[in-house]
């Protein structure tokens, strides 16, 4: 089973005027990122304005990156939904039309305790074959639910094919707690894009970053770096990435990322309402702020 490692891009959703789905768009940044150097993709998650499509618009979505990557890197589809029945639907249909695996996030607004968390975990995983692998997704402080550890070890007692998590919240502490998951053969990848140097150090996987969706250049020059164990140039890297990071707001509007890429000369056009594309004024920002890294990555 192919599990995420190195970069991870967390890919934007094109959505043109008319609030259709960009399938050209996808092709380009899907050829853009893979020429670029990353190691994995994963499109239709957070970054991917996931709760805002419809099943038939994620699962054509999902059907053209994994066309188009043609195996040239993995690719693992974000599935997760509002209503259980259709995270299952989206499961079944990745798995059916070749992707290397899905990931899943917790179940989002409405409280779950730990009991309905594991049996909600195992009823997705159980709805794939066995060799399909599945990471797990916590990001807390947009779910309003978390994933512990110890629910972690119950849901892969039941379902082997759960490899892995997804962790998109800043804390050390429970990252090392998942590291320790299943004696250690556990796979765990952060999405805290400024923390890629130091996760890597402490033993995860790989980020899956947003923030490479727009610059993957500084994300894939961090692992190559850190795998050549030049610590001085992963630093540096890091800095660099972080930088950028800072100026596309950190993944707390897409609309950032969907600017910088059109600014790249990769247009994605917009984000779907109620997001709202940034005004005159944030555009110029941003473009001032961001030029000076896309006159180095040209």
């Amino acid at each position: 089973m192919k599990k995420l490692h190195g970069v991870t891009v967390a890919m934007v959703t094109p959505i043109d005027d008319n609030d259709r789905i960009l399938d050209e768009a996808i092709k380009k940044h899907v050829d853009f990122l893979i020429e670029k150097g990353v190691n994995c993709l994963y499109p239709l998650g957070t970054t991917g304005e996931m709760h805002l499509l419809t099943i038939e618009e994620r699962k054509r979505v999902a059907e053209t990156v994994v066309e188009h990557a043609a195996g040239r890197v993995t690719v693992y589809i974000h599935i997760g939904a509002m209503r259980q029945e259709d995270t299952i639907k989206l499961a079944k249909h990745a798995s059916e039309i070749g992707a290397d695996g899905i990931g899943v996030v917790t179940p989002t607004f409405f409280s779950v305790d730990d009991r309905e968390m594991e049996e909600y975990f195992v009823s997705v995983a159980n709805s794939v074959p066995d060799d399909f692998p599945v990471y797990l997704y916590n990001i807390p402080q947009c779910s309003a639910n978390d994933l512990k550890p110890n629910v972690i070890e119950n849901i892969i007692k039941r379902a082997p094919n759960v490899v892995g998590i997804k962790y998109s919240y800043p804390d050390f502490i429970r990252t090392s707690q998942y590291l320790r998951i299943n004696n250690g053969n556990f796979s765990v990848v952060h999405g805290t894009d400024r923390l890629f140097n130091s996760i890597l150090s402490m033993g995860c996987d790989g980020v899956v970053s947003g923030n490479a969706s727009a610059f993957p250049e500084p994300f894939v020059a961090i692992y190559k770096a850190f795998k050549e164990k030049n610590l001085e140039e992963a630093k540096r890297q890091q800095k660099i990435a972080t930088d950028i990071s800072n100026i596309l707001k950190n993944g707390s509007n897409m609309a950032y990322f969907k600017s910088a890429l059109k600014l790249r000369g990769i247009d994605v056009g917009h984000v779907r309402k109620p997001l709202l594309d940034l005004n005159k004024v944030q555009l110029e920002e941003l473009e001032s702020k961001i030029k000076p890294f896309i006159d180095r990555y040209m």
